[in-house]
């Protein structure tokens, strides 16, 4: 079965949403782009909440959310009972967001990193695996329902 993936960002992430989108579909990912699809100035959650839809829904394993900071799209994700967005700036925080937290959406902060360290996080938050143990006892505890 095709991993689905869907991504969403605001004007400031749109330069590195193709590249990621590139590597999402080499990897044989279906994407699902809600956009936006320009450097024209748009609103971020108009974009964040669709990606958490799809996430929350379990139609799609993952989601990858950008803006300039990375914080006002994951605040908008978070929302989102069932997702997990996590803020990453490096390698190292994508792994251990998905190892430690199991999240299921990385947010990129494109104003503070470069497009070579943006692919290398989705490349790594992809790639590992949720530890469990300890760790889901946890996670267990962050969703307003599980109170």
């Amino acid at each position: 079965m095709k991993k689905r993936i869907a991504i969403g960002c605001d004007h400031a992430g749109f330069p590195y949403k193709e590249s990621i989108v590139g590597l999402l579909r080499s990897k044989g990912m279906e994407v699902l782009d809600f956009g936006t699809h320009s450097a024209e100035s748009v609103d971020y959650p108009d974009f964040a909440h669709p990606v958490a839809e799809e996430v929350e829904s379990g139609d799609t394993a993952m989601g990858v959310v950008m803006c300039g900071s990375g914080n006002g799209i994951a605040m908008t994700v978070n929302k989102h009972q069932g997702v997990r967005a996590a803020i990453c700036w490096n390698e190292e925080l994508a792994r251990l967001a998905r190892q430690h937290n199991d999240a299921n959406v990385l947010s990129i902060p494109v104003r503070f990193v470069s497009e070579e360290t943006a692919l290398a996080m989705v490349e790594a938050f992809l790639n590992t695996e949720f530890e469990g143990g300890r760790h889901a006892r946890r996670v267990g505890k962050i969703s307003l329902d599980s109170h």
